[in-house]
């Protein structure tokens, strides 16, 4: 009996902690994208990589990955960081291949369904850099982040 209240407690306790995090998630999200060629055409002009979020309403880990690392990215570097939802059906994605689809589709077809997963494309794309899945180890997360940056930007001055 006395472990299930534990677990009751620890349950509860962990829900508050996260709650400030989940209040604050439209806040902090970053804008979706309507076309995927069009926002990896234009990152491309300025040398950088397409930078897509696979996100999931109500994840905690992606809103401390959404607001620690790539909102002030996009903030202060002009990182072309946006996201995509695993759940959303509903609203139209043109996809690299011209056809309209949605979030949910096209992120299933990439098999990028863990949250939170950093995508890292080309103009027409392509994967620039290893995916950054999960937010397991937060102390080291932002050189994970940077390390694929550098080679994913790399990528795309190769491809001029």
């Amino acid at each position: 009996m006395k472990e299930l209240g534990r677990r009751h407690f620890t349950a509860a306790l962990a829900g508050s902690l996260a709650w400030p995090l989940l209040a604050q998630a439209r806040d902090t999200a970053l804008p979706i994208p309507a076309s995927l060629p069009k926002v990896a055409a234009q990152a491309a002009v300025r040398g950088e990589p397409l930078v897509l979020l696979v996100s999931l309403t109500g994840c905690p880990y992606c809103e401390l990955v959404r607001r620690n690392y790539l909102l002030p990215a996009r903030k202060e570097a002009g990182l072309q960081a946006w996201q995509l939802n695993v759940t959303d059906f509903s609203t139209p994605l043109t996809g690299f291949d011209g056809k309209v689809t949605s979030a949910a589709a096209q992120t299933k077809a990439w098999k990028a369904t863990f949250t939170p997963t950093v995508l890292f494309l080309g103009p027409q794309g392509q994967t620039l850099a290893e995916p950054l899945v999960g937010a397991a180890i937060p102390d080291f997360y932002g050189a994970y982040l940077d390390e694929r940056l550098v080679l994913a930007r790399r990528a795309v001055v190769a491809l001029r």
